[in-house]
């Protein structure tokens, strides 16, 4: 299937204040698409290459965002008490964003049976490749941000850039645990439009690991 939006940022996670997009999509926001089209807890996405259909280009966008994120303590008071309000006035902060304008991809992605799983992967596939034709999803697909929703269709004849560029490491897949998040990565490299995705990121130590504390 192909994507496509007037702005995407696919956030560097190195840039802890201002935003810095990566210069492609990554295979996790590729795979929050999908879910966002069609999702079973039967299986999971393997995203497995990723065209870029529109040169690279880049925009610069002042946004206003908070100073300090919620907290489940802040939420489970708000819950038990009414009265409890954010103030988003006074956190307000506005901050630099470099992200991508007019960008257009096609996603390739496997369809991976989890073990509960008793139906064959052809009926998910199907079922997904119907969703895209009517245009058909569970919640607004976006690209990076809430804010750069997505439009999607099927695969058309449009060829790739003809590009190549090595992007470094990237972000492949959030794994979710009961002791919070792992990171998984990749060294992306886009050959002539195409960037192909492993099977599997490399999980590295984090600076919240060797310190005891959160990323």
């Amino acid at each position: 299937m192909e994507v496509e939006a007037p702005y995407a940022c696919f956030t560097r996670p190195e840039f802890k204040t201002e935003r810095m997009s990566y210069p492609v999509m990554t295979p996790s926001a590729a795979k929050g698409v999908l879910e966002a089209i069609f999702w079973k807890p039967e299986f999971d996405y393997q995203i497995e290459q990723i065209d870029v259909l529109k040169p690279i280009r880049w925009a610069s966008i002042r946004r206003n965002e908070v100073a300090s994120m919620l907290t489940m303590a802040w939420v489970r008071d708000a819950m038990a008490d009414t009265t409890v309000r954010f103030d988003a006035e006074a956190e307000r902060d506005q901050r630099n964003m470099v992200c991508l304008r007019d960008v257009a991809y096609r996603v390739h992605a496997r369809v991976r049976l989890r073990e509960h799983a008793t139906d064959p992967e052809a009926k998910y596939r199907d079922q997904f490749r119907r969703r895209v034709e009517r245009g058909a999803c569970f919640s607004q697909p976006f690209l990076g941000v809430r804010e750069f929703s997505a439009s999607f269709r099927p695969r058309t004849d449009r060829d790739p850039i003809p590009h190549d560029e090595m992007f470094g490491v990237m972000l492949h897949s959030i794994v979710y645990r009961p002791d919070g998040e792992g990171y998984r990565w990749f060294q992306a490299e886009l050959r002539q439009g195409v960037m192909e995705i492993p099977r599997e990121g490399i999980e590295l130590p984090s600076a919240g690991a060797r310190t005891g504390g959160r990323r």
